[in-house]
């Protein structure tokens, strides 16, 4: 569960992944209420890449970014990296699954050289990682320089008038539709996410820890409510 830290954390992490992996896709359009799709767009978007350039997308899962920005880059060199497999087995049966490179990956380690990528992308890493400031580095490492990175996760509610109902969607409405939807293997992960999701870094806290790694020009935008962020960064240049 959210509380858990280290090893335990990142074993509960793998194995939670690979038992909603089957019906993560359509457990993201119901609860997102189709805005994830929009947001990957967006991230996409953010990378900025080059003509011919090359993207990796970390925390892949079944490859939903990896697609997007293969479909609006056709000439991208672009790959999908995860340390829940079962997760990609479902991206690579897809009829689009051979369309990008797939590689078993963990975030705190990556197998990749130095200065390797245009832009490093990832949807819902950064939250469930045990070493924040360790993923942010590595990925500046295989970042070229210039490079993008683009992060989307969740963020905390804002604390307004909407933060009850939304606490009440992230505590009740979720866990009882993964379980509607996704049986009884997706219980515990719809609770571990509403939680982490709260015990979450902000926004602006975030973009504190991008600016200690060595990002610069670092912004971000919120969606849904304030409960959703998109952060962008460069490497220098040298």
């Amino acid at each position: 569960m959210a509380h858990l830290t280290g090893k335990e954390r990142s074993d509960y992490v793998q194995n939670m992944f690979g038992r909603i992996a089957e019906r993560y896709n359509l457990l993201n359009r119901v609860m997102t209420f189709g805005q994830d799709m929009r947001w990957r767009r967006f991230v996409v978007q953010q990378a900025n890449l080059p003509q011919n350039g090359s993207l990796l997308d970390l925390a892949t899962g079944t490859g939903d970014i990896a697609f997007e920005a293969k479909e609006s880059h056709p000439n991208a060199k672009v790959v999908g990296a995860d340390f829940a497999l079962p997760m990609m087995l479902v991206g690579q049966d897809e009829p689009r699954g051979n369309t990008i490179t797939w590689s078993a990956a963990d975030a705190l380690n990556l197998p990749f050289p130095d200065n390797s990528f245009d832009a490093v992308v990832s949807g819902y890493l950064v939250r469930n990682v045990i070493d924040i400031p360790r993923t942010l580095s590595e990925q500046l490492r295989v970042l070229k320089d210039g490079g993008r990175i683009v992060i989307l996760d969740t963020s905390p509610p804002p604390n307004n008038i909407l933060k009850p109902f939304i606490q009440i969607h992230l505590n009740y409405i979720i866990p009882i539709m993964g379980r509607i939807i996704g049986g009884e293997a997706a219980v515990d992960a719809y609770t571990y996410l509403p939680k982490s999701t709260q015990a979450f870094k902000t926004a602006d806290e975030l973009v504190g820890l991008m600016q200690n790694a060595g990002y610069i020009n670092v912004d971000y935008k919120k969606f849904m409510f304030g409960t959703m962020a998109i952060h962008w960064g460069e490497k220098p240049r040298h």
